[in-house]
């Protein structure tokens, strides 16, 4: 007879169909039945952060709910950091673990439904009657809320006869969220009334807006009103005219791209949380600006917004989109709040081509290719180590077009997220930024991987944050094969401490690391791994983006990079807090 731990196999199943995970003996019947029942794959990491943090990054990759696992006591509470990640970046995963026995804890268990509390994550214990039920509880949970769940299965219990599997009802999951009351809608024919008149009309989107199906009404709004448009650091490409995109605002921005925003009229914000990364710490926009924002959030969710709109992003973009194409033929906002509001997401695009731009939009009379432009750099930086802005530029014209990005947390982060564009957000996750941690790069390769099996998986990341979670770099490797490359930031230093702390004169000491050879690393697991002092190192990633991924291997670039080369963005994080 089917046991507990494989009715907790059998119905999460029927909702995902990856897992990752370390074995232990909180688990070892769960992944038992998981192997042996169900047809979900199951890889393996080398540390239970990795569980967490490759379910995390299979999410972001393709937008389906993924599992990761652990035992007990020491095995779960290595999952911790990376828990308090998916909580802070609103990503929805189950995390199956064992736990203390129904008759109370032994000398190495501890308080797991607490410690999991205390980041953010629900546990839900499952027992020997109600276990599928329970399941699809945390499942439902996961993807309502948008939060990583604990699937807790007491030690005593795993092992245990349960029965046949019931049936278990599917998930239920809410609607979009439609903007409701007149309030909303009077805020909306608001938006609407100053976008028809602005003069320099500014569209901001985020990642909220990507998960709402957004893109193609945003579109149709920035081509009706003219205006230029950009994107969160985690929205980026989400709008479809890629020739009147100024990129990522904040620190990641060019220069010249955040001088344009700064002059626009009115700005509409959606799905993005303005944080103030976003924001260039209050300095995005002119004091003179109208900004208004979308978003699923109770309340606006910074001082500059002057109006707001509790609704779906895509929702309320095809709302507007109808607004405003029944002022060109005639109707009044009443009659366009009808029509968008009649049937959600049923054509309310459709009055795009009815323009209310100016026969010379605003879009059009800027350089947004020369606003765009980032820093150069130099071959090699003063102090002889290669100049990480030659190197971003060179490899991003190097990398293969289907790439998928995943980035671990340091200094570096400015590097490819300035220099390498992708073609839609679900091609970009910096995991770990949400909680300010670093050591999560290594296994977001294997959640990527898996969930883009016809991509190339390129990971960035620095010395700090690869050399913390180094044991899933063997992971890495054996998840994406020839499909995957990793870039090393190597400038032997937690650079961000430097950048920050340094500069204030604290002890260096503890900032330094010694520099460590990655490419021996990545050989010694089976990956090819280069040294690279100068661009024309970089010769080897030409060729191996030209090699078969079934007969080529992993890549590893370990770039000797200069410290004294800062991200704009860390500039900005040092005047603030100087």
């Amino acid at each position: 007879m089917p046991s507990v731990s494989a009715h907790v196999a059998l119905t999460l199943a029927q909702h995902v169909d990856a897992v990752f995970g370390v074995m232990g003996n909180g688990n070892a019947y769960f992944l038992d039945a998981l192997e042996t029942q169900t047809d979900a794959t199951f890889t393996a990491v080398r540390h239970e952060q990795g569980a967490v943090v490759a379910a995390d990054a299979h999410f972001r990759a393709s937008g389906r709910i993924a599992a990761g696992t652990s035992t007990y006591g020491a095995g779960f509470t290595n999952t911790i950091t990376a828990l308090a990640e998916a909580v802070q970046a609103h990503v929805p995963l189950v995390l199956v673990v064992g736990d203390e026995p129904t008759s109370g804890p032994r000398p190495w268990d501890v308080d797991q439904i607490a410690l999991a509390s205390a980041v953010g994550a629900r546990t839900y214990t499952v027992g020997r009657t109600d276990a599928a039920a329970t399941t699809v509880i945390a499942v439902e949970h996961a993807l309502t809320y948008r939060v990583p769940v604990v699937l807790a299965i007491p030690y005593d219990v795993a092992a245990l006869e349960a029965g046949a599997v019931p049936a278990a009802p599917a998930p239920r999951l809410p609607a979009p969220l439609a903007p409701r009351g007149d309030f909303a809608e009077g805020m909306l024919d608001e938006i609407a009334a100053a976008l028809r008149d602005a003069e320099r009309p500014f569209l901001l989107a985020g990642r909220g807006a990507w998960l709402a199906g957004a893109g193609e009404a945003l579109g149709a709004l920035a081509a009706q009103t003219g205006a230029l448009t950009a994107s969160s650091a985690l929205g980026r490409g989400i709008f479809p005219d890629a020739r009147y995109d100024l990129g990522v605002t904040g620190g990641f921005g060019a220069e010249g791209a955040m001088e344009l925003v700064r002059t626009a009229d009115v700005a509409v914000v959606f799905g993005a949380s303005l944080n103030q990364f976003t924001m260039r710490f209050g300095d995005l926009f002119a004091p003179g600006t109208r900004v208004f924002q979308i978003d699923t959030a109770p309340a606006a969710t910074h001082a500059h917004v002057g109006g707001f709109v509790r609704a779906d992003a895509r929702l309320a973009a095809e709302a507007l989109v109808a607004r405003l194409s029944s002022l060109s033929s005639g109707h009044d906002f009443g009659d366009a709040a009808g029509l968008a509001g009649a049937t959600p997401g049923s054509g309310g695009v459709s009055g795009a081509d009815s323009a209310v731009v100016p026969a010379r939009p605003w879009r059009e009379t800027v350089d947004v290719a020369a606003a765009r432009a980032y820093e150069p750099g130099d071959e090699l930086a003063p102090d002889g180590r290669l100049d990480p802005r030659s190197a971003a530029r060179r490899i991003a014209e190097l990398l293969p077009e289907d790439r998928v990005v995943v980035s671990d947390g340091g200094h570096f982060i400015g590097w490819a997220n300035m220099y390498w564009p992708v073609a839609a957000p679900d091609r970009m996750m910096m995991i770990g930024t949400a909680f300010q941690s670093i050591g999560q790069g290594w296994p977001s390769v294997v959640g990527a991987a898996l969930a883009r099996r016809d991509a190339t998986i390129v990971l960035t990341s620095g010395d700090g944050g690869g050399l913390m979670a180094i044991a899933d770099l063997e992971s890495a490797v054996r998840a994406a094969g020839g499909r995957g490359m990793a870039v090393v930031w190597n400038d032997a230093a937690y650079g961000a401490e430097v950048n920050l702390y340094g500069l204030k004169g604290l002890a260096e000491g503890p900032m330094r690391i010694p520099e460590v050879d990655f490419a021996a690393f990545g050989a010694a697991v089976g990956a090819e791994g280069v040294v690279v002092r100068t661009l024309d190192d970089l010769g080897r990633l030409a060729a191996w983006a030209e090699e078969d991924p079934a007969t080529r291997r992993f890549l590893v670039l370990d770039l000797r990079i200069s410290g004294d080369v800062i991200a704009p963005y860390q500039q900005e994080i040092i005047r603030v807090n100087s």
